[in-house]
């Protein structure tokens, strides 16, 4: 004989665990989507910060070098609060294989955004004392910091847009940057050994450069994570340049 009981305390019992598990889904996409706008948020602040970290360098102004050593305060903060927002968001019981790469995507690229910020911070802390040089900073160090606040900027647009497409592109400016930075460094070298540079000036220009580079490096990254979260698959920064997204497990 059937028991009737059993069988609709079983049938209410499922649809309790679904009710139970939906609403935690729920709770989950919230958290995320408020979280993810978080990061976004933090992005456009960290590149306003870069942006204005150049652009202390080329007008040699330590006021506005001072602005940016005082706005990595608010980023460090916001980078702390992101990160313990997220981490809870993995005990939450979800499975879903895309949601929990979503969460450490958060977690990851909030990390390299705070990396930008420290940074832009150096650059801005070059400028102390800069005016004191009369030398001029080369057309190539402008076109190479402009190339990479786009980075930055196109990195964080690509992150809002989950845009993968616009994330490829921005790992293809990578390269240009590398070089930019080469030939300000040997140009730096033949100008110090010609006399046409003040040693200190050069040394300054150098460490700047290198920071934008870092710079670059850390949009790359963002970058990298946009394509994976979105779609699985990986890229790798190979010696003939960055490969089209395949699948971890396949050997380049």
């Amino acid at each position: 004989m059937v028991n009737v009981h059993t069988q609709l305390d079983h049938a209410n019992s499922i649809r309790a665990d679904a009710v139970v598990y939906f609403a935690v889904v729920s709770s989950f996409q919230n958290k995320l989507d408020r979280l993810r706008s978080d990061l976004v948020t933090q992005g456009r602040r960290v590149n306003e910060l870069t942006l204005r970290a150049v652009e202390s360098f080329f007008d040699r102004d330590s006021t506005k070098a001072n602005t940016v050593v005082q706005g990595d305060e608010v980023i460090d903060k916001v980078n702390v609060e992101i990160e313990r927002a997220a981490v809870p968001l993995l005990a939450m019981g979800i499975t879903d294989e895309h949601e929990i790469r979503s969460v450490l995507m958060i977690v990851k690229i909030n990390n390299e955004l705070e990396r930008v910020a420290d940074c832009g911070v150096n650059i801005a802390e070059t400028v102390k004392g800069f005016g004191a040089y009369a030398e001029q900073i080369p057309p190539t160090f402008r076109v190479m910091a402009n190339s990479v606040v786009g980075m930055m900027r196109d990195a964080n647009r690509a992150l809002d847009e989950l845009n993968t497409d616009l994330a490829q592109q921005v790992l293809a400016f990578d390269d240009t940057v590398d070089r930019f930075k080469r030939e300000i460094i040997l140009d730096a070298e033949e100008k110090v050994a010609g006399g046409h540079f003040n040693t200190q000036f050069a040394f300054g220009l150098l460490d700047v450069t290198k920071n934008l580079e870092r710079i670059a490096d850390h949009c790359t990254n963002i970058c990298e994570q946009v394509i994976y979260v979105e779609s699985g698959l990986v890229v790798r920064h190979m010696p003939e340049g960055w490969s089209k997204p395949h699948r971890p497990e396949d050997v380049v």
